[in-house]
């Protein structure tokens, strides 16, 4: 006769190192940017529907808008800077020069 008394111990033992050894794979692939899988292996990716890509093409749109909009505040930071850097008279030299080709 098989003593399952003895037994009883070992396969919790392995059942609780299955759990484990799953536990850290998972872990690893979601810490090394794999995708994960369901229960027939098939790779699980987060769903996409028609309102989150609109959503994010809006986003997108503001962005490059907000972006060009940045741009030119840097630009007429740069004219403000210059402006308030320079000294008096040659900022009169070039105000002087603008208008003398104006006429």
């Amino acid at each position: 006769m098989f003593p399952f008394e003895a037994f009883a111990p070992v396969a919790a033992g392995l059942g609780m190192l299955a759990i484990a050894g799953w536990i850290f794979t998972t872990w690893l692939r979601i810490k090394n940017g794999y995708p994960l899988e369901n229960s027939w292996g098939k790779a699980v990716y987060p769903q996409k529907n028609e309102e989150m890509v609109e959503r994010i093409k809006l986003l997108s749109q503001e962005n490059a808008q907000l972006r060009a909009e940045i741009g030119s505040m840097k630009d007429r930071l740069a004219v403000v800077e210059r402006i308030v850097t320079d000294e008096s008279h040659q900022l009169t030299r070039e105000i002087e020069q603008l208008r003398g080709t104006a006429n």
